[in-house]
């Protein structure tokens, strides 16, 4: 196991804010939060049987909206992910994650499709949606 109860193929540093400083000192604010993300992402890692990049974790207030980020984004609550994989299209990533979600294997939350990244978040209920 990883540090600080993650699982083996992910640390908590891979899911801090990519503000590097300039509003936060980097860890989510949640960090029970982001371990079940963690989590969640190591179960479709074992999926794919490929590492997942991590684009976007954790964002701080500041830096979601510095972004562009909408102000109840789920990167905000340490619930969030923005991925990629190299073995696979962020499309295949998707088509995965929702399959997964349909078959109770991971939580049902959200799911954004977009060309160049999947967001994947662990929020209470389903929601779907394209970039």
């Amino acid at each position: 196991m990883a540090d600080d109860g993650y699982p083996p193929n992910f640390r908590p540093s891979e899911f801090h804010c990519k503000c590097k400083g300039e509003y936060c000192e980097g860890p989510s604010p949640n960090p029970d939060r982001t371990r079940h993300l963690a989590w969640t992402l190591q179960t479709i890692r074992d999926e794919v049987a490929a590492p997942l990049r991590i684009n976007s974790g954790y964002r701080c207030p500041a830096y979601n909206k510095k972004i562009g980020g909408v102000s109840q984004s789920y990167h905000v609550k340490g619930m969030a992910a923005d991925l990629g994989c190299s073995a696979i299209s962020p499309e295949e990533l998707s088509e995965t994650i929702e399959d997964m979600m349909e078959h109770g294997q991971i939580p049902n939350g959200g799911l954004g499709k977009y060309s160049t990244f999947t967001h994947m978040d662990i929020r209470p209920m389903k929601a779907r949606w394209s970039g």
